[in-house]
């Protein structure tokens, strides 16, 4: 019989160090999900604007660009919450 491993035990090589790197880069930077939204969704306006489909890509592009906003409002948050890491300070 093969021996079950645990999630984290599958998880203890490099993909949990990119787990755990993606989770602080999120914790740090509030409006990276709502940037990454935006991006998605502007492709899929773009998509739906080249199979004719204009009013569809109207309203995904007005959703992305309020994602848009919505991130950089909280990335403006997070920089004044976090402060500029590793800028330099002599300035």
């Amino acid at each position: 019989m093969p021996e079950r491993r645990s999630i984290r035990a599958l998880f203890k090589g490099s993909a949990g160090r990119v787990l755990s790197k993606t989770r602080g880069y999120l914790r740090e930077n509030w409006g990276a999900p709502f940037v990454f939204g935006f991006m998605v969704l502007l492709v899929v306006a773009a998509a739906s604007l080249a199979m004719g489909l204009g009013s569809l890509a109207n309203e995904v592009a007005i959703y992305a660009y309020y994602a848009l906003v919505a991130g950089v409002v909280l990335q403006l948050v997070s920089f004044l919450k976090y402060g500029e890491k590793g800028g330099n300070k002599d300035q």
